[in-house]
C-alpha cells in the first residue's frame, strides 16, 4: 500500500526536451505557463493560547484515566453511556435512526442538541423517549423536523481523569520537572504542530496553483490506467466501508471526478520532472539518506533497509525530488492576503 501511495505521487518518466520562453517551460509531455511567483492565499500559523495548552493537557490526562462502572445512580454529565436507540419522524422510522450498543459521552455534543442531555437522570435498564429537532440543513429529508428517539440505557461508566500534579510528570514528560516547565513544553509542541499544519496548507495551495498552470494536450493511456488503478486501490477499503463506489467517494470527498484526480496527479508528476530539470534541482546522497530515514520513522520501520526494499529506491528518490520541488515553489511563491468573504 505504501509503495502504491508513493508511486502515485511521482511518475517514472524522463523529460526529453526543455523550452523556456517568457516564463513558460514545456516539453513533449507538459506545458507549464507559470511556476515561479505563484500567487496563493497567505497562510499563517495559528497562535497557541493558554486555553489550547490546557485542552491539550486534559486530552493527555484522559489517556491516563481509569473507568468505574456505575450501577447505583442515574446517568450524569460526563458519564460514558451505552445505549440502544430507535428514531422516528411523524411515527415513521428513518434511515440511520436506529443503532445498538452505541457509546457516547454525555456533554461532548456529538449528537443533536438536546439528545445527550435528556439521558441524564435515567438509570440502567430504563427505556424512555426523548424529543429533539433536527437542525435546518441537517439533510434534505430531516432538516428542521421533530423526531422522537426511544432510548434503552444499557450501561453507565464514570471516567476518572487524574489531576495534573508534579508526581504525575514522569508519565507525561521526559524532561519537565515542574508544572510550568511541562506547560511550556506542551505550548512549544503545539506551536510546532501549528507551524507544520500551516506549511502543509501552503504547500497544498501551491500545488493546486501549479496544476492550474499546467497543460497536457493528451494524457498517455497507459499512465492514466496506472494512476487510476493506484487511486482505486488506495480508496477501495474506505469506499466499501461507506458502501460507495470509489468514483462516488472521490467526487463526494474531493469535489472532482476520479478521472480529474488521475489527471491532476499526472500533471504533478510531469511538472515535478520538468521543474527539477529546468532549475537543476537534484538530490545528494546525504539528502536521500536523511529522507529515507525520516520516511522509515514516519511509517514505523526500525530497519531502514527493510523500508527501502519494500518501497523501492527509485520511488523514494522520486518522492524526495517532489518534496524538493515543493520547497522550491514555496520559496518562490507570493502569499497575498485573503479577500474578505
Amino acid at each position: 500500500m505504501k509503495k502504491r501511495i508513493l508511486a502515485c505521487i511521482v511518475a517514472a518518466c524522463t523529460v526529453l526536451s526543455l523550452v523556456g520562453c517568457g516564463g513558460e517551460i514545456k516539453n513533449d509531455k507538459i506545458k507549464i505557463t507559470q511556476y515561479k511567483g505563484l500567487e496563493v492565499d497567505k497562510v499563517e500559523s495559528a497562535e497557541v493560547t493558554d486555553e489550547d495548552v490546557e485542552a491539550s493537557i486534559q486530552s493527555t490526562l484522559y489517556t491516563l484515566s481509569t473507568t468505574n462502572e456505575i450501577t447505583d445512580r442515574p446517568a450524569q454529565e460526563g458519564d460514558e453511556v451505552t445505549i440502544d436507540y430507535a428514531g422516528k419522524v411523524d411515527g415513521v422510522a428513518f434511515d440511520g435512526g436506529t443503532a445498538e450498543d452505541q457509546t457516547i459521552t454525555i456533554g461532548e455534543g456529538k449528537f443533536i442538541d438536546g439528545f445527550e442531555e435528556q439521558i441524564i437522570g435515567h438509570n440502567i435498564g430504563e427505556t424512555f423517549d426523548i424529543n429533539v429537532t433536527f437542525p435546518e440543513g441537517y439533510s434534505e429529508e430531516l432538516g428542521g423536523k421533530d423526531a422522537v428517539f426511544t432510548i434503552t440505557l444499557d450501561k453507565i461508566v464514570e471516567r476518572i481523569i487524574p489531576e495534573l500534579t508534579e508526581e504525575l510528570l514522569p508519565q507525561l514528560s521526559t524532561t519537565a520537572t515542574t508544572l510550568d516547565e511541562y506547560r511550556a513544553e506542551v505550548k512549544k509542541d503545539l506551536e510546532t504542530s501549528n507551524e507544520e499544519s500551516a506549511k502543509s496548507e501552503l504547500e497544498q495551495l501551491i500545488w493546486n496553483a501549479l496544476i492550474e498552470n499546467c497543460v497536457i494536450e493528451t494524457y498517455p493511456e497507459d499512465k492514466m490506467e496506472e494512476v487510476t488503478s493506484s487511486i482505486e486501490s488506495q480508496f477501495t477499503y474506505m469506499a466499501s466501508y461507506y458502501g460507495m463506489e470509489v468514483s462516488a467517494l472521490v467526487e463526494n470527498y474531493y469535489g472532482i471526478t476520479l478521472e480529474e484526480m488521475a489527471q491532476n496527479l499526472i500533471k504533478q508528476e510531469f511538472a515535478v520532472e520538468l521543474i527539477a530539470e529546468k532549475e537543476k534541482l537534484t538530490l545528494s546522497a546525504e539528502d536521500y539518506d536523511k529522507g529515507l530515514a525520516d520516511y522509515a520513522e514516519q511509517y514505523g520501520y526500525d530497519d531502514v533497509e527493510e523500508f527501502e526494499e519494500m518501497v523501492g529506491k527509485e520511488e523514494l528518490q522520486k518522492t524526495l525530488l517532489q518534496k524538493r520541488v515543493g520547497e522550491f515553489l514555496m520559496e518562490n511563491c507570493k502569499q497575498v492576503e485573503k479577500e474578505s468573504e
